[in-house]
């Protein structure tokens, strides 16, 4: 039997008389109070279904020019809940199975109703309307927890095609979820290793858990990523995998900026002890060629050599010097410029070595100015030891340098690429260490330089190379807010 409790009917029938034998059949059911509502019309039912002002609704099948159906089909376009019961003359399967489609959650035939079959219907619809309450409920949640999550998340078929992504996936692949559901995760992962190693795994029916990959989107831009990927199979036996896709580049490009901040830090507590320890004994040797130089004046030869000390000691303490300053805390004067405008500068000033060595160059300039705070001077410096390394790198009269200045996202972003020799893969991680060179007679100060340079300017700096096809420096700068 009903709990104890008021539950809110409305008879929807245009006829007063079934009106009046189902309100008496109600009364006969005890243990619980009913309060018995009627509507005669089509348009007044819509109109409460809308409102969804009773617990449960008793629908006839005619209703005027139009039915019960239509009814059901107009309560479903409003996303109406409370349940819906079809009133029927006689049984007709056709219309029954068509109604519980419709979202009917019971049917009765007039002829054969009475209270106890009144009874069961509204405890079994009532019990059915809040399972399926608890369920959509559910469903919400989670669904919201897919729409909402940062993380980018799919489900996908057995060839990782997508069949559903959430807002973030499509920010991260930089595609719309339409065109997304034409293409593969692997269509995303540009090295063939990895893929093949995602590949394996689900081929063995386990899960892939938090491997890194690195992701390129649409425009290019590789992404670092830990992937994990879910099977599971469907109520009607369909195979399907869950994946989360957490970006993790931030935090990568974090770490390195920590990593290289130490080394800088290390490296500068290193150049003052040996630049301490040096100048020592430089001095003495210094003083004591002063000495010799007065005690041979007459002596030709030895007068020679002792110039040559004299000379190499003078350049050592240079040199020292240089290193000195090289580690030195920048005093740095920010000013809003132009981001295009320093570039251009910074290539005004490589013009000669680019004539000379018969470089063809190219620009890719957004059309709007990006402003940033910077210190102009030391920013055209970094950005001119770069274009240097990139113009040595490449062959007289085969070189092509193309510099690009465009926004991406949140940031605004400088590519300067060559098609020069490149750099080997074990050396990348070294490239911004002070002394690091793979030049003869370089000293390995400037990309150091360049790098402690764009770090005061809160910006990133991250290299991507292929050995013998070409070296990619790419800076990110903060946007400015006025």
């Amino acid at each position: 039997m009903l709990t104890q409790r008021q539950i809110k009917i409305l008879i929807i029938d245009d006829d007063e008389d079934d009106y009046f034998i189902i309100s008496d059949y109600l009364k006969e059911i005890s243990g619980t109070r009913f309060i018995t509502g009627w509507c005669n019309n089509y348009a007044s039912a819509v109109k409460e279904l809308k409102s969804a002002a009773h617990d449960i609704y008793f629908v006839d099948y005619k209703l005027g020019n139009n039915t019960g159906l239509d009814l059901l089909k107009e309560a479903t376009h409003q996303q109406s809940d409370p349940p819906v019961i079809l009133l029927t003359g006689k049984g007709n399967k056709a219309i029954d199975i068509e109604a519980m489609k419709n979202g009917a959650t019971d049917y009765v035939i007039k002829s054969e109703l009475n209270s106890e079959k009144l009874e069961r219907c509204i405890r079994y619809s009532l019990d059915r309307a809040a399972s399926l309450k608890a369920i959509k409920e559910s469903e919400n949640k989670y669904r919201n927890l897919f729409s909402g999550s940062k993380d980018a998340l799919f489900i996908a078929d057995n060839n990782l095609i997508f069949k559903e992504v959430n807002h973030a996936a499509c920010n991260l692949f930089e595609y719309n979820s339409c065109e997304l559901e034409k293409m593969s995760l692997y269509d995303f992962i540009p090295d063939a290793a990895p893929r093949e190693n995602i590949k394996s795994i689900l081929d063995r029916n386990n899960n892939v858990f938090e491997v890194e990959i690195e992701i390129e989107s649409k425009q290019k831009e590789k992404r670092v990523c830990i992937l994990s990927v879910l099977s599971e199979s469907n109520s009607s036996g369909e195979h399907l995998f869950h994946g989360i896709i957490h970006d993790i580049t931030n935090i990568k490009k974090a770490e390195q900026i920590n990593l290289q901040s130490a080394r800088l830090a290390a490296n500068e507590r290193l150049v003052r002890i040996l630049a301490h320890e040096i100048r020592n004994p430089l001095n003495n040797i210094q003083l004591s060629a002063e000495n010799l130089e007065i005690m041979n004046e007459a002596d030709v030869t030895q007068k020679g050599l002792i110039s040559i000390i004299q000379r190499n000691s003078i350049r050592i303490n240079q040199m020292i010097t240089d290193l000195l300053e090289s580690t030195k805390t920048l005093d740095l004067v920010f000013e809003k410029h132009s981001l295009q405008d320093v570039v251009d500068e910074s290539l005004s000033v490589a013009g000669d070595r680019i004539k000379l060595q018969n470089i063809t160059l190219k620009r890719i300039y957004i059309p709007s100015p990006l402003y940033i705070f910077a210190d102009k001077s030391k920013l055209q410096i970094a950005f001119s030891n770069i274009l240097v390394n990139a113009i040595e790198a490449m062959e007289k009269d085969k070189g092509e340098l193309c510099v690009v200045v465009n926004e991406a996202r949140d940031k605004y972003r400088v590519f300067i690429k060559d098609n020069g020799k490149g750099i080997p893969k074990e050396h990348l991680s070294k490239i911004f260490e002070p002394f690091f060179t793979m030049k003869k007679n370089g000293l390995g100060l400037g990309l150091s330089a360049a790098y402690g340079i764009f770090q005061s300017h809160k910006a990133s700096m991250h290299v991507e190379s292929d050995l013998n096809n070409g070296t990619t420096f790419i800076m990110d700068f903060n946007k400015t807010t006025n």
